[in-house]
């Protein structure tokens, strides 16, 4: 029986070139035996405004692609040039995986969101998901909120230094899950909302190696809520190294950079990856990383 042709697979966005995703598909990919081809395509090293996406879809369609990662700027912008759409992508207007079928039909789905959910699941179980205060109401936390709704949150209440982004975010959000209240607010509330929080999630730079510090002041921080942070360069944060001083169980972003990655290979080739193999290997390229 002829083997099966190589997996082509691409990443678009601005300044991937230093991305994990790449190594992390193709090392497990090698592991399970497959020959699996991962390109990072950057938009800035090509000059390429994000509004190419379209043409960058017909262009990998032409060339054989099984599928393409899509980050930042393109993640919306893809939308309008899919065949369809999962419904978890749908609902959020986001996209980061796009797989082409064998009729050449593109086909988006977000794995940003199931990513952390099941990083919630997994690391963090049984964390009380009565009172979770998020700060971040860009992408990434539009991802974060609509898994933390799926898993059951009660109260939800999104912090942005942008108000209006915040507000925007809470009443998509509250109009898609009803069982879940959703508020927002601006950071100089912060003292209030922790002292009644069960949870915390950071979704925006802050903490990452060219943005280092705290997104709020650590004596904010309490044993009684749990905190994940999204960024994972470095994976130990100036927020977790606080929140661990603090008493406070944490997540750090590792889980969801490692997860969203597991269900993006398993849509492009239908093979359920070794997650915890995964995970190692993703721990090893953040420390040389950091080396």
């Amino acid at each position: 029986m002829p083997s099966r042709p190589p997996y082509l697979v691409g990443l678009v966005g601005n300044g991937v070139r230093p991305s994990l995703t790449p190594p992390l598909h193709m090392a497990e990919a090698a592991a399970l035996g497959l020959d699996y081809v991962y390109r990072p395509i950057d938009l800035l090293e090509h000059d390429l405004p994000a509004t190419a996406i379209g043409d960058l879809l017909r262009q990998a369609r032409v060339f054989g692609f099984d599928a393409l990662n899509i980050t930042h700027p393109c993640k919306q912008l893809v939308i309008d040039h899919l065949d369809a759409l999962s419904p978890t992508a749908a609902a959020l207007g986001a996209v980061n995986t796009v797989v082409f079928g064998a009729d050449g039909s593109t086909t988006g789905y977000n794995t940003d969101t199931t990513g952390f959910e099941t990083s919630i699941r997994t690391a963090l179980p049984g964390a009380s998901l009565a009172h979770v205060v998020m700060l971040g109401a860009g992408g990434a936390g539009a991802a974060v909120a609509d898994a933390l709704a799926r898993l059951g949150t009660t109260h939800l209440v999104v912090v942005d230094v942008e108000p209006s982004r915040a507000a925007s975010l809470a009443a998509d959000l509250g109009g898609r899950h009803s069982e879940t209240r959703v508020d927002s607010a601006g950071p100089d509330e912060l003292p209030g909302l922790l002292a009644a929080a069960t949870g915390v999630v950071h979704c925006t730079p802050t903490g990452m190696a060219d943005h280092p510090g705290l997104p709020f002041d650590a004596s904010l921080l309490d044993p009684q809520f749990w905190v994940a942070d999204i960024v994972y360069r470095p994976l130990d944060t100036a927020l977790l190294q606080a929140a661990r001083e603090a008493g406070c169980r944490t997540l750090d972003g590792g889980h969801m950079a490692v997860h969203q990655a597991v269900d993006a290979f398993r849509l492009i080739t239908g093979i359920d990856p070794d997650v915890d193999r995964m995970s190692r290997h993703f721990r090893t390229l953040v420390a040389a990383d950091e080396d």
